[in-house]
């Protein structure tokens, strides 16, 4: 029976499966692998299951070795090439004039090709900047346009709540957020409350959506027309983490009744 191992190559990024073969392995290994741009150092996120399903339906490449202290020190060149080849394609891209901000620059683990990530509003004619990279590095150069939330999970930083970014640090894939989010969990919609780090809606937007959704299913709608101890009233406003509504009364006043409370 094959064991499938789940292995990711950044914090936060993709799980990848592979065969783990006869290795013994587990939670936090540092292993190599083959991937489809040769040879990769991953982390182990989860050991070696028969139970693991192949959801690519392809047949799974196999861990290659553990990793040992010759491919830590490549991993350490590698990382001081990416800051060489992003600073030298900096200056190239200030003395072209081209219109693109990159923020990120990836090396294969051996070493045969760079990958810069950048963002720009539209096209980019970046014919030159390749040739001058190559010329420098005499590598494979690929350009890779992104998005703006991938330009936030690949530098990182600190959202509103003083936490490290989600998408940073958890979060493997981004999902769909929406204002109407924000409208069922009553919070302000003020652009500027709940943007994140790069500008579109917040992540953790999603998070707590089903559970708010779910519970206001037993709520009066806002504008119903209710019965209370106190008399009768327009609901205007819901707390659903309390399990009350405010309730403004006929005779003017508004209160905040407790759901077992109201008679709809």
């Amino acid at each position: 029976m094959k064991k499938i191992v789940g292995i990711r190559f950044k914090p936060a990024g993709k799980i990848y499966h592979f065969e783990s073969g006869a290795f013994v392995l587990k939670q936090g290994d540092q292993v190599v692998v083959e991937t489809e741009q040769g040879l990769g150092v991953g982390t182990v996120v989860s050991p070696p299951t028969t139970n693991q399903p192949n959801e690519s339906g392809r047949p799974l490449k196999k861990v290659f070795r553990l990793a040992n202290d010759k491919d830590f020190r490549q991993k350490e060149k590698n990382t001081q090439n990416e800051k060489t080849a992003h600073n030298y394609a900096l200056k190239c891209i200030n003395q072209i004039g081209l219109k693109m901000n990159l923020f990120a620059v990836e090396s294969t683990f051996d070493a045969s090709k760079l990958t810069f990530f950048f963002t720009s509003e539209g096209r980019v004619d970046f014919r030159q900047l390749v040739k001058m990279l190559v010329k420098r590095f005499g590598v494979r150069i690929e350009m890779r346009q992104v998005g703006i939330r991938n330009q936030a999970k690949m530098c990182g930083g600190l959202g509103r709540c003083g936490r490290k970014l989600c998408c940073s640090s958890f979060i493997d894939k981004f999902e769909p957020v929406s204002i109407r989010m924000a409208k069922e969990q009553g919070l302000s919609l003020n652009p500027t409350k709940i943007s994140g780090q790069c500008g579109r809606l917040m992540c953790c937007l999603t998070f707590e959506f089903e559970t708010y959704r779910q519970l206001k299913k037993k709520f009066p709608k806002v504008g119903a027309i209710v019965t209370t101890r106190n008399g009768k009233g327009r609901v205007v406003r819901h707390n659903v983490v309390g399990n009350c509504v405010a309730i403004r009364l006929e005779n003017g006043p508004e209160v905040e009744v407790s759901l077992k409370d109201i008679v709809i």
